[in-house]
């Protein structure tokens, strides 16, 4: 066999084929190939923390439907201004029912907290002291939310467990919408 230009050529040629179609064909295509799995594992990523963010979405969903119902219950104890009558109504109920008497019943101006209003009521009571006891004792299991921020009790001079009681009751209340706006 004879090695003439002819075949170097063609052996020149045959080794440009694998050569050119690597630097033209594979090296772009890698490249490709490279930037596309870079992607891929850029959005995996992306959609792991979306699949984080959703599950705590869920946990916050869940959290906030609890919070709202326990919201829902106490807005459920607080009377609008116009049952505070019936509480205190209910109230004088319980106390006659204990056998008190109520000597002194004094409205102070309703206080306006966050959201909610306090409606101050001073009050004197007389009586048994364990009626006395009783009565506080009905007036905590009221369905409505009250306290009794201040309290003196003076025991009566004829040793007969007989006393007298001035406290402050605040009844707490739902503001109408004409009032809210009134007060500061």
């Amino acid at each position: 066999m004879k090695f003439g230009i002819r075949e170097l050529i063609f052996l020149l040629v045959l080794l440009a084929m694998p050569i050119s179609s690597y630097w033209f064909v594979f090296k772009p295509q890698n490249t490709e190939i490279s930037q596309a799995k870079g992607e891929i594992e850029h959005k995996e990523r992306l959609l792991q923390k979306l699949k984080t963010a959703t599950s705590q979405a869920t946990d916050l969903e869940r959290a906030n439907s609890k919070i709202a119902e326990k919201i829902r219950l106490i807005e459920e104890r607080l009377p609008n201004d116009k049952e505070v009558d019936v509480i205190l109504k209910r109230i004088a109920e319980l106390a006659q029912k204990q056998d008190l008497v109520i000597t002194k019943v004094k409205a102070k101006p309703a206080l306006k907290s966050s959201r909610f209003m306090e409606k101050p009521l001073e009050m004197t009571i007389e009586g048994n002291f364990d009626n006395f006891y009783t009565f506080m004792l009905d007036v905590e299991k009221l369905e409505r939310i009250t306290r009794i921020p201040t309290l003196t009790l003076e025991r009566s001079t004829n040793n007969d467990g007989s006393m007298g009681a001035k406290f402050t009751l605040s009844i707490y209340f739902e503001p109408s919408s004409q009032m809210a706006e009134v007060r500061p």
